[in-house]
């Protein structure tokens, strides 16, 4: 019994003391902060290879959708096969970042039966520091962190044409081509596909300053310039000379000539006088004429010196006695028909009167087939043959105009160069055949030149892109209204006539994604008037012409109507200014003429425009992934 009742004791003992254990308070801070600390750590540090392993993701599906492409655009069926192709692509395309381990036993690439490759892939992020500052209880979170992705390529996709419409204007020059030709050449790369079946990718490149240089191309789109017409007389005299036997100091001036047969009104020239030299080598009109005598109408010669002896005077073809060219349909007018100003003509190759030769004449008395060319050829040798005419209008293989410097005319011959194109077609892509070009006469020792560098109509041949791109060079004025044309042009089935070799896919949203990336680098400053600088262009100076704005307004004027037409063909713009201002006329025309504001870029550096592009490339390649 004693037994019994000190085992109770003992019992009720350890109840007592659980009992105290169980109220007691203190330490139990201690104890929770112990057990809780490690896994607070643990998730705190952790989240650092959890964001590392976020950014590996977004890496690995950029790699996975360029190889799930790659594997559609092979010819392969079988899933070895589209694996085969893609693993190693995938493979290329980690290779920059060595952080992570590709593992290939669970990359699969497979064609569905609605013809889609699927790809999945799987990498090996290593965790850092977890590992590091939590052992072992990192090893909760393994020695690495799995990372997958998943892409899907249709295969029965579309086409891809890209207009790469670059600056190569003077302020270009140096870094900024340097970081445009990189920038480009990688682009290049990464849109222009090796595997063109059974879709292509191809690109355009338009290099623009003051124009877009067409090369050979260029007479299909703006014309053919008007040819010279051949001369077949030149002279300025009717008959022979009639000898002055006689002139009065009177209040107007009489002549005496025998039998000179002259009638009222004609026009006379008179050379030779001794004495009375202030009628000499001058045109008077005949009046109150005589069978020997006749006056020089609006002259007075009562303070003239007196006659002495001889002379001769003739009578004109024309007014102004001056030379009288024929040139059957010559085409020419007496004022050019785009200010108003006088027309010119370009004599050459005459035989006899070689004076006129190689020299550009003001014209005037304007007939079918003669016009004057405003000297008197009474000293020079008569002609004898040969010669020929060309017109210094638009549409003429020189240009004679007025510029802004007063009454200065200037002669700028034609480039291979197209400007804008006026009329009712100005902001759509009819046919050149039907609707021309603009030309670009420009000043050979001015500023104003248009681009060596000529446009690249679509190819897929990544050299010949490539070799384009680095031999750019920078000069030149900013038309950027008119690269953005010829970007449009260039994937317009209606400019097809100019390169059929390389010519654009018809319009069709299902088969073919059309996309334009605009480039430039500063403000919009160049406009044209009939082949040459517009008065109110911006840039320029005496080489603009006089009294002849831009036809077609302001180069954003013109810019935001090519956007907004091109857009409506279902074309996908992007736009990249190029260290410009923000708030700038050039960034605000770039960002409405972007298809939206995501495809606007402002690049503020040479790795801003690496990336911006590499960004564009990325996206144009997207617009075929399904998922």
């Amino acid at each position: 019994m004693a037994t019994f009742w000190r085992t109770l004791e003992i019992g009720q003992a350890f109840v007592r003391f659980g009992q105290r254990f169980a109220a007691s308070r203190r330490g139990n801070v201690a104890i929770i902060f112990a057990i809780v600390m490690p896994c607070l750590i643990m998730l705190t540090v952790g989240g650092v290879d959890l964001h590392r392993a976020s950014t590996v993701r977004a890496n690995l599906q950029d790699a996975l959708d360029a190889a799930g492409l790659a594997a559609a655009r092979s010819q392969y069926v079988t899933d070895e096969d589209l694996t085969r192709v893609g693993l190693a692509a995938l493979r290329a395309n980690l290779a920059a970042y060595p952080q992570i381990t590709l593992r290939e036993d669970l990359v699969t690439f497979t064609l569905d039966n609605d013809s889609v490759v699927i790809a999945d892939a799987t990498v090996d992020v290593r965790a850092l520091v977890a590992n590091i500052v939590l052992p072992p209880y990192g090893q909760i979170l393994d020695d690495t962190l799995p990372v997958a992705s998943h892409s899907e390529v249709n295969r029965s996709s579309k086409n891809i044409e890209v207009s790469l419409v670059l600056d190569v204007t003077g302020s270009m020059a140096g870094s900024r081509l340097a970081a445009l030709k990189t920038a480009s050449a990688d682009l290049v790369e990464l849109v222009v596909q090796d595997v063109q079946t059974p879709y292509t990718t191809r690109m355009a490149i338009i290099p623009y300053s003051v124009g877009v240089n067409l090369g050979s191309d260029a007479t299909a789109a703006r014309g053919s310039t008007l040819g010279a017409t051949p001369i077949t007389d030149a002279s300025w005299a009717v008959g022979t000379a009639k000898t002055i036997t006689g002139a009065t100091r009177a209040n107007p001036v009489v002549i005496t000539a025998t039998a000179h047969g002259f009638a009222n009104d004609d026009y006379v020239w008179v050379r030779g006088v001794g004495g009375m030299s202030q009628i000499n080598d001058k045109a008077f009109r005949v009046a109150n004429k005589t069978a020997n005598t006749f006056q020089l109408r609006s002259t007075n010669g009562t303070s003239y010196t007196a006659y002495t002896s001889g002379g001769t005077v003739t009578k004109c073809r024309v007014s102004d006695c001056s030379i009288v060219i024929t040139s059957n349909n010559h085409g020419l007018a007496v004022n050019d028909p785009d200010n108003g100003f006088r027309q010119g003509a370009f004599i050459s190759g005459v035989g006899g009167m070689t004076n006129i030769n190689n020299t550009w004449f003001q014209i005037g008395n304007v007939t079918t087939n003669t016009f004057s060319i405003g000297v008197n050829g009474a000293s020079y040798p008569a002609y004898t043959s040969g010669g020929s005419v060309i017109c210094g209008r638009n549409g003429c293989p020189t240009r004679y105009f007025r510029s802004t410097q007063s009454s200065l005319y200037k002669t700028f011959p034609i480039t291979t160069c197209s400007t804008e194109r006026i009329g009712s077609e100005a902001y759509t892509d009819a046919s050149p055949a039907t609707s021309r070009t603009g030309r670009l006469y420009s000043n050979p020792a001015g500023t104003n030149l248009c681009p060596d560098a000529q446009i690249q109509p679509l190819t897929s041949v990544k050299s010949t892109l490539t070799d384009l791109i680095y031999d750019l060079e920078a000069a030149g004025s900013t038309a950027g209204h008119i690269g953005l044309a010829w970007g449009w042009y260039a994937l317009s089935p209606s400019f097809n006539s100019l390169w059929s070799s390389n010519a654009a896919n018809p319009y069709s949203t299902v088969q073919t994604i059309k996309t334009v990336i605009m480039m430039t680098d500063g403000e919009f400053n160049t406009n044209y008037c009939s082949g040459v600088l517009a008065t109110n262009a911006s840039f320029g100076g005496n080489d603009r012409i006089q009294s002849c704005n831009a036809t077609n307004g302001t180069p954003y004027v013109q810019t935001a109507a090519l956007c907004t037409a091109m857009k409506a063909r279902g074309i996908i713009i992007y736009t990249v200014g190029f260290q410009i201002a923000a708030d700038g006329a050039a960034a605000l025309a770039l960002r409405d003429c972007a298809s939206s504001p995501s495809n606007a870029f402002i690049s503020t550096s040479g790795s801003d425009l690496a990336d911006d592009f590499a960004a564009i490339g990325r996206d144009i390649t997207r617009l075929r992934i399904s998922k």
